[in-house]
């Protein structure tokens, strides 16, 4: 699995981003599928997950409320929309997946086994 992250970007405070991230060379659909986020300095840290069937979904306590994710099977694609972005936020953001019927601790980086490149987020005050 090659996943690809896209939509990053700089925003002022207060306003919105969407990330994408594309799988490639082998469907995703019964894989659980999160975001993370590295700030400089920092671990890299839980952000979001959506397990297999889209069904559920998880954040992390800072973001809850302002992101939300999602995914399209079809198209073997998982999407975070960031709301209300805070210069908190900025990172770098990293899509991953687990493997296929992986059930676990979704908020641990070593659940996921495919990972993409990221894609930066700068956020302005």
């Amino acid at each position: 699995v090659q996943l690809q992250a896209s939509g990053g970007g700089l925003v002022q405070a207060g306003g919105s981003l969407r990330l994408s991230c594309a799988a490639s060379r082998r469907t995703v659909s019964n894989n659980a599928l999160g975001w993370f986020r590295q700030a400089p300095g920092k671990e890299r840290e839980f952000v979001a997950s959506i397990d297999w069937k889209g069904s559920n979904a998880i954040y992390a306590d800072p973001v809850k409320g302002r992101f939300t994710i999602s995914r399209d099977n079809a198209k073997s694609t998982v999407s975070l929309q960031m709301n209300s972005l805070e210069p908190e936020d900025t990172a770098v953001y990293f899509c991953a997946a687990t493997t296929p019927y992986y059930y676990g601790n979704y908020y641990a980086t070593n659940s996921y086994k495919y990972w993409g490149q990221g894609t930066q987020v700068t956020v302005s005050s």
